[in-house]
């Protein structure tokens, strides 16, 4: 699969170099898809703020939860560029199994490995937001149970963004991360 906008590579122009900067952990390198993004620097520095709130510490969701959210979107979304960065950087550090990574990646909330209700109701918000971009009212009523208003707000947002981030990753061929997971790894068999 060859990428159909070549992703910029160093030495960047200061302010392309700033940019990346500032949307990477001090130190590392910036991935694949902020390097095409910065193709449209505009749009990059709009999205800046966005993305640093939805993976923040202002995010009223946990950090689990949001990993949650993000790793069902990107596999629902076929976004294995952003499944695996995802896994890649956060799976550990959020205390997710392998069991839980097959399951956000093959399977669904029904898996045995979900033994924390609101993870399964996220993945069954995710999974109705991906398949009728609504959620009825039995799963509202369900989710409420589990999450609060502000945290509903965020786990929608959250979803969104990541389509968002899926069509761009997946629409524009960006090439996976070296030593980024798979869909691959944690096959199943279904």
């Amino acid at each position: 699969m060859t990428a159909r906008v070549e992703p910029l590579q160093p030495p960047y122009d200061e302010p392309i170099g700033a940019q990346l900067a500032r949307m990477m952990p001090p130190g590392a390198d910036p991935i694949g898809l902020f390097r095409t993004f910065v193709v449209n620097l505009p749009m990059t520095v709009a999205m800046n703020d966005w993305g640093r709130y939805e993976l923040g510490r202002e995010l009223s969701l946990s950090m689990r939860q949001r990993e949650v959210v993000i790793d069902r979107t990107c596999a629902r979304c076929g976004c294995e560029y952003e499944w695996g960065v995802h896994v890649m950087f956060f799976a550990d550090r959020v205390g997710l199994t392998r069991e839980q990574l097959t399951s956000i990646t093959h399977g669904d909330a029904q898996d045995v490995c979900w033994t924390a209700p609101d993870e399964a109701a996220l993945i069954r918000l995710v999974d109705s937001l991906h398949d009728h971009s609504d959620v009825n009212d039995e799963l509202w009523s369900e989710i409420a149970q589990h999450l609060r208003e502000e945290q509903l707000l965020d786990a929608m947002m959250l979803c969104g963004w990541y389509h968002a981030i899926s069509f761009t990753a997946r629409g524009f061929r960006v090439a996976l991360e070296p030593g980024a997971p798979t869909f691959g790894d944690f096959a199943t068999s279904r």
